[in-house]
């Protein structure tokens, strides 16, 4: 059985696309894998679970993050991987992967230590491929034959589901809306959120979700709309609980952000709005059922980066505040 590592130590919308590679692996490799996967520390418990995954190594890149890329450079070698497929183009995992003692090693050519690589693979932003088709070519070569890319996928367990059973087992059909963002420019502006909120009819459940910073927006949000059954869930359910809320929802609304990827990793019917940033990019939902809005007015503007902004570099944030709300979204 070949020793298989996939590291991806970036934020959680990154580590649930890389969860595509997880499957495309598990379908159409050549060769029986063992296969573990390093993530940052906190974005573990989105991998609870996984019928794929043999091991979940953790970086804790807060407290002693040099230390602790030591540490882990010793484990890797003392695993002897046969293969490790490096989806980071940054400096610590690109060290890491040169002296993981792998008999291959596998990554981007803009990593600083990509000539540590035996094979390295161009990633190019903007050029319309999805990150899960970037992320292919770096296992492409050790598939069967015509090969597909598979989705990315996420695996709530009982605990997770029956959580979701007990907020929702009233009611036949709910709408989820992820109105946060880590950057501004990303999130949809609050008054289109309330917007949205009023085409539903007023007895609707909708289930705000967030992290538990996202509680008092949330809430304003609420309180704004309190003539409808709008429920603040802000830091009360786990990544693979959300995702177990989102899979059941008759559809799901986001911004260019981490809860984009979980309605993609189960599949979840989704409307994702994209301010400042565009589809272009390559990080767009992947659901069967997606549709996508974004400001119909060209501006010069947009995008304005990768990223996003804590506020709008122009001032205006025409991007998000142009953007149509109507009850086709």
């Amino acid at each position: 059985m070949k020793k298989v590592l996939v590291i991806q130590t970036a934020f959680i919308g990154d580590v649930i696309l890389a969860t595509s590679l997880l499957e495309t692996l598990h379908k159409h490799s050549k060769e029986q894998l063992q296969i573990d996967l390093l993530v940052r520390k906190g974005n573990e418990g989105l991998l609870e679970g996984h019928p794929f995954i043999n091991e979940v190594l953790i970086w804790n890149k807060k407290n002693g993050k040099y230390q602790a890329l030591l540490n882990l450079k010793k484990t890797l070698r003392k695993t002897k991987y046969d293969i490790v497929y490096n989806l980071q183009r940054f400096g610590g995992t690109g060290w890491l992967t040169w002296r993981s003692g792998a008999r291959t090693k596998v990554g981007f050519k803009k990593n600083p230590f990509a000539f540590g690589f035996n094979r390295k693979y161009e990633h190019e932003i903007g050029t319309r491929l999805h990150e899960i088709e970037r992320n292919f070519q770096l296992i492409k070569e050790d598939l069967s034959p015509n090969a597909s890319i598979e989705k990315p996928r996420l695996y709530p367990g009982l605990e997770e589901l029956n959580q979701v059973r007990q907020l929702t087992d009233s009611t036949e059909q709910y709408f989820v809306l992820a109105p946060s963002s880590v950057w501004f420019t990303k999130q949809l502006p609050f008054e289109k959120w309330c917007e949205l909120i009023k085409t539903f009819n007023k007895e609707q459940p909708i289930y705000l979700i967030g992290a538990p910073n996202d509680s008092d927006y949330l809430k304003t949000i609420v309180d704004s709309c309190n003539d409808r059954n709008v429920i603040n869930l802000a830091g009360k359910l786990s990544l693979l609980a959300s995702a177990a809320l989102i899979q059941n929802a008759d559809r799901t609304y986001v911004n260019d952000s981490a809860p984009l990827h979980l309605a993609s990793a189960v599949n979840a019917p989704v409307t994702a709005f994209f301010c400042s940033t565009v589809p272009s990019f390559g990080f767009g939902p992947l659901s069967d059922d997606s549709k996508i809005v974004e400001v119909t007015e060209k501006l010069y503007c947009r995008p304005c980066g990768l990223h996003g902004h804590a506020t709008c570099p122009k001032g205006h944030f025409n991007c998000g505040k142009l953007i149509h709300i109507s009850s086709q979204n």
